[in-house]
């Protein structure tokens, strides 16, 4: 199955200069995940609404200085590689280019919509996160805004006890830090529309007039969202999505068949990932920007992350991303690079960037990064099960053979 029935010749473009704040406002479109940004002609990347939403940038900067490179690809592209490309590089929307020019976006929506009638072959239990990244309903917007950034995540389940009290977003608190600065909102939550899984509409601090710091004080109690979906690990896959499409959302709380508690998240990223999986481990090693890669190939990173984790006693490796990001800045000719690495395996999910003159640099950065963590047991609680050989071979019986 390839993209050319699911692309989108519609999207938004905008030129390097154009002001960051410019390019917020297109984002008001709550559809809008990405936006294209050219320099004259020339596509240079993408910025998304996560990655605005998360920096600390100036209105006034312009959007070139938030591009991310990602990957590109051919109208005619598989739709299993264009998920594998999603994963690998963290970005839900991909130009896809034709004589060097973007005719459209694929979106990770669409690649779940157009899948979907297929999914019926595996279960949440197959693919969800484990281990919540959770907060409570006293727990501070500052912190919980930390705990999203670290974890790298934009849903927070909010647990009182054994409850599930709520959930909050990364964009219910952008939101209410940056623009509800200089309102006064009341009522309570209700609702579980939204991007991020939460409610529309929020309880109220009363008067909160651009006293910033005492926000990120307040308990993040009144500002998730009351209603929360839940699914139970035994639902297929193939209702998640439906569920998240109806309901607009893009994150489901977990429970236990027989209890009803809380025991992790599925997301529309963890299905993604699901249509990733191989038949055998040739593949867990996944490498965006490989051919920046000075004297090292596929075998060589795959050895690296083998050596990185062979360290620390049995750890199995479900899946390492590698992403390689090349900036303009140089010394003596070597272009600085961004090297991530994001780690999945049995005893949890690790982390780590590294920035250096040359990709090799950069990346051996990030892999001392890594091994600081696992040395330090640090992950970010997202620990997954490997699926095995027959539920693999049901989910894709319907690609494999054609």
């Amino acid at each position: 199955m390839d993209i050319s029935e699911i692309l989108s010749p519609k999207f938004t473009e905008f030129d390097i200069g154009t002001p960051l704040s410019k390019v917020a406002g297109a984002f008001e479109n709550q559809e809008l995940d990405a936006v294209i940004v050219t320099d004259g002609d020339e596509y240079r990347g993408i910025v998304s609404r996560r990655q605005l939403a998360s920096s600390s940038n100036q209105p006034s900067a312009k959007v070139g200085s938030q591009v991310q490179n990602v990957p590109t690809v051919d109208r005619t592209e598989d739709v299993r590689e264009v998920a594998r490309l999603m994963i690998g590089s963290g970005a839900k929307t991909l130009p896809v280019l034709r004589d060097d020019r973007v005719v459209g976006v694929v979106t990770g929506d669409a690649v779940l919509e157009a899948v979907r009638p297929f999914l019926d072959a595996a279960t949440v239990d197959d693919a969800y996160t484990a281990e919540l990244v959770s907060a409570t309903p006293e727990t501070t917007i500052g912190k919980a805004l930390n705990l999203l950034r670290e974890a790298g995540i934009t849903h927070l389940p909010v647990v009182d006890g054994d409850d599930l009290a709520g959930m909050l977003s990364l964009y219910d608190v952008i939101e209410f830090t940056t623009r509800g600065g200089s309102k006064s909102q009341g009522g309570s939550s209700g609702g579980a529309g939204g991007r991020g899984g939460g409610g529309q509409n929020r309880g109220g601090f009363g008067a909160r007039e651009g006293d910033s710091d005492r926000m990120l004080d307040l308990p993040i109690r009144n500002l998730m969202s009351d209603a929360v979906a839940t699914v139970e690990r035994s639902a297929p896959l193939n209702e998640v999505v439906a569920t998240m499409f109806e309901r607009e959302i893009s994150s489901l709380v977990v429970t236990a068949d027989e209890t009803g508690e809380p025991v992790g998240i599925i997301t529309k990223t963890d299905v993604l990932e699901a249509l990733t999986w191989e038949r055998d481990d040739r593949n867990a090693v996944q490498v965006v920007g490989l051919e920046l890669l000075e004297g090292m190939d596929y075998d060589d990173v795959s050895t690296l992350i083998e050596d990185m984790t062979s360290k620390y006693g049995e750890m199995s490796v479900i899946k390492a991303s590698i992403e390689l990001q090349e900036h303009k800045e140089q010394s003596r000719g070597v272009p600085l690079v961004l090297a991530r690495i994001r780690l999945v395996t049995d005893r949890g999910y690790f982390t780590a960037d590294g920035e250096g003159y040359g990709a090799s640099h950069a990346l051996r950065l990030a892999a001392n990064a890594v091994e600081r963590q696992l040395l330090k047991g640090k992950t970010y609680g997202d620990s997954k099960k490997h699926p095995d050989t027959d539920e693999q071979a049901q989910l894709y019986g319907w690609w494999l053979g054609g």
